[in-house]
């Protein structure tokens, strides 16, 4: 009888503790009733009834990510590849969303699969709307279509989308060779338009640069003649004021104005003979010579007294 009870007490017990259940902090446990829905565990250890209530399915409430790699045709028949990366998570812990990510696919696998083929066909969709040149400057409008047509059907199923990256977006080889090289010629292109607006900047200041050498240049040798100009002036004048002084003396000693004309040209030839380049000089110094001279000197200087 003793031993019957004992057997008893330890088939109880063993039942009593096969009702506690652990859950992993991160998770949250769906308990059913003969496969209804009848709770949720929250994590921790807790109790559920042995043989009646079970634990159908445990469900991770942090953050997931998935990546995926597929194919997409542009609207001039170019193959883009693309890999990406969503990151999503359970909406939050209400009963009504645990339900719907619990109940709403048959396993984890056909969620994935369901997610993976939504996000390629609204890619492929939208990539098919566009020619190849504009793909790789649409990677924000991609995203952004992404979100748009997956946020409602990830909140029916009891998820919403994080964050989704396109990593790579890739073209075939013959593309990738042929976008090289429309890159290089235009490089060329802005290279030589540079190089010619160089060159005509270089040219026009280097044409400004001669112009207004040339305008200086103007202006000192016009300044420089006006006072060579002054100078000649001012020897006439001291020339002239110097012979009229000349002049009167000789007339107050009652002299002939004609010695001041002989000294001149006495001077004039010794400043030849000082000062010319040549050995020899050409010069009538006869008598007649020497007076013919003197009466052309003199009848110029009366004719600029009468002036």
């Amino acid at each position: 009888m003793n031993i019957t009870l004992s057997i008893l007490g330890v088939i109880l017990a063993l039942i009593i503790f096969s009702g506690f259940v652990t859950v992993k902090q991160g998770y949250v446990a769906i308990i059913t009733v003969f496969g209804k829905y009848r709770r949720i565990i929250e994590p921790g250890l807790s109790f559920r009834i042995p043989f009646i209530e079970t634990v159908y399915k445990r469900i991770s409430i942090q953050n997931r990510s998935v990546e995926i790699e597929f194919q997409a045709v542009t609207q001039d028949q170019a193959n883009v590849y693309f890999k990406a990366m969503m990151l999503y998570a359970v909406i939050n812990q209400s009963e009504s969303t645990i339900k719907n990510v619990a109940f709403k696919f048959v396993d984890e696998s056909s969620f994935m699969q369901a997610l993976i083929r939504t996000i390629e066909g609204t890619i492929r969709s939208f990539v098919a709307t566009k020619k190849q040149a504009e793909i790789l400057s649409l990677r924000t409008e991609i995203i952004e279509e992404v979100k748009m047509h997956l946020d409602g059907t990830l909140e029916e199923w009891g998820y919403h989308m994080i964050d989704i990256q396109l990593n790579d977006i890739m073209f075939d080889d013959e593309i990738i060779k042929s976008m090289a090289k429309v890159v290089a010629s235009n490089n060329l292109k802005a290279a030589a338009e540079n190089e010619g607006q160089a060159l005509l900047i270089t040219k026009t200041k280097a044409a400004e640069a001669e112009g207004n050498a040339i305008k200086i240049s103007a202006i000192a040798e016009k300044e420089a003649a006006i006072q060579r100009g002054q100078g000649i002036a001012l020897f006439r004048q001291e020339v002239a004021k110097g012979m009229a002084q000349a002049a009167k003396e000789m007339s107050e000693a009652q002299l002939d104005s004609s010695y001041l004309m002989f000294s001149l040209w006495t001077e004039s030839i010794k400043h030849f003979a000082e000062h010319g380049k040549g050995n020899v000089i050409f010069l009538d110094g006869s008598t007649e010579g020497m007076q013919k001279t003197l009466h052309q000197m003199m009848a110029t200087t009366k004719l600029q007294e009468k002036k």
